[in-house]
């Protein structure tokens, strides 16, 4: 199956059509990223366009003209040369919604938590390229010795989700609830409430919990992180993906209504003092534009055209979603479940396209396709092209190190501690049939 980028090429030279009748959701895909390098602050084409980026976003400066010419053969054999020549020195990280020209030279491919973890397993590597966005590098920086370079190949590849909840917002936002709540532990010596961010969140937010006794979740570990946080603060404080907080909160059997969400907009978050006292967990308002724009609708479709289809989706996707599909999960979890399942399965699955294309690649023997029939690959990550790592892997064998992120120390130290407090937690064995994270109690059907 071609890959997601040669894909929108195809619909380009065939009028916005292929042979699968497929269409992408913003005709500006089929440029380049070096294009909107050059434009004012924005995402970029994908899932995240609409979405507002703020003005003091990351900046990429031009690429060299060299890098944006060569063929993608050369760009490809140029960055093997320079991985031979680097060896040991050099360690690639690439995330699972990497395009599939980019992740295959990755030495590790992995979600949020597994790339975090692996940071600390090649020692030798003077220099850890991430493929990914730009809070992934702050956190490989953040968990790495200062001698170690992580290099960002993009510096525009930055995450709509993680801008919706800035340090000033969530600051204000917890002094406005110390007003109602105040500051004194109850009898059991819990915190009147506790933040908890999301690892899509960037390093000055993952400080702020590390200073007020909080700490920071995955995809994968955000029921356990929670269970940890509930024994020492009476509510949760959650930011900045409404969506998993949400599908987390509801399986561990808290009610809806005592999960108000918070507009940093609005006074109190738009809440009265009654509703805050009731919570339990505080939803920031923010999203993911890519799971967003899952629906149950379309798993009404999927459900219709292919009679027994599995659905699985990501918990970042809204709530009525998760109900609908017959299991969610991370990344990491979609893919293992899929890998579980016997030959002959057929998946729907509601995640980043890239991810899902390289899992019907993988898996031949399976039906797997994507909920939404539209082409929509997550913008920033797809600011990554291999012309950007062929230019840091040469300039490093030159012995130049370009986009190197550095999170301050008085940053760094602080989001250590929350970090730290979420990898201690993260002991769970390894399975090869995981049990749904989220399950349906009765699939939806057409």
């Amino acid at each position: 199956m071609a890959s997601v980028a040669s894909t929108i090429q195809l619909i380009q030279l065939n009028g916005q059509r292929n042979s699968q009748s497929e269409s992408i959701c913003d005709p500006d895909l089929t440029h380049e990223p070096w294009d909107f390098d050059a434009l004012a602050p924005t995402y970029g084409p994908g899932a995240s366009v609409l979405d507002p980026i703020p003005s003091n976003a990351p900046r990429q400066g031009t690429l060299p003209r060299e890098y944006r010419e060569l063929p993608p053969e050369v760009l490809e054999a140029r960055i093997r040369a320079a991985k031979e020549t680097l060896g040991d020195r050099l360690l690639i990280l690439g995330h699972f919604y990497q395009r599939d020209e980019v992740v295959r030279h990755a030495d590790y491919v992995g979600d949020s938590l597994q790339l975090a973890q692996v940071t600390s397993t090649r020692p030798s590597a003077e220099a850890i390229v991430f493929c990914g966005v730009h809070f992934m590098a702050e956190t490989a920086d953040i968990l790495t010795r200062p001698d170690q370079a992580v290099i960002l190949p993009n510096l525009a590849a930055g995450c709509s989700m993680a801008d919706m909840a800035d340090l000033d917002s969530v600051e204000q936002c917890w002094e406005q609830l110390e007003e109602v709540y105040g500051t004194e532990l109850d009898v059991q010596g819990r915190q009147p409430i506790l933040p908890v961010t999301y690892i899509n969140s960037s390093a000055a937010l993952k400080a702020f919990c590390g200073r007020h006794g909080g700490v920071v979740c995955t995809s994968s570990n955000a029921r356990t992180v929670l269970d940890w946080a509930f024994e020492r603060g009476q509510r949760v404080l959650f930011f900045p993906d409404q969506h998993l907080g949400r599908n987390t909160a509801k399986a561990m059997g808290i009610p809806l209504r005592q999960m108000p969400t918070w507009d940093p907009r609005k006074r109190l978050g738009g809440n009265t003092p009654e509703t805050l006292r009731d919570a339990r967990v505080l939803l920031w308002h923010g999203f993911c534009s890519v799971h967003k724009r899952f629906s149950v609708e379309q798993i009404s479709h999927a459900r219709a055209a292919h009679p027994g289809v599995r659905v699985i989706v990501h918990p970042e996707c809204p709530m009525d979603v998760v109900d609908a599909a017959d299991e969610a999960g991370s990344t990491d979890y979609i893919r293992k479940a899929i890998e579980a399942a016997p030959a002959g399965t057929t998946f729907a699955v509601g995640t980043e396209i890239n991810l899902v294309r390289r899992l019907a690649t993988q898996h031949p023997d399976k039906t797997i396709f994507s909920l939404d029939p539209v082409i929509c690959p997550c913008s920033t990550m797809y600011r990554i092209h291999p012309g950007y790592l062929a230019w840091v892997l040469e300039a490093l064998v030159r012995g130049e190190v370009l986009n190197r992120i550095v999170v301050p120390d008085r940053v760094a130290q602080n989001a250590r501690i929350a970090l730290g407090r979420m990898l201690a937690l993260n002991s769970a064995p390894t399975v090869q049939a995981p049990e749904p994270a989220f399950a349906a109690p009765e699939p939806v059907t057409a």
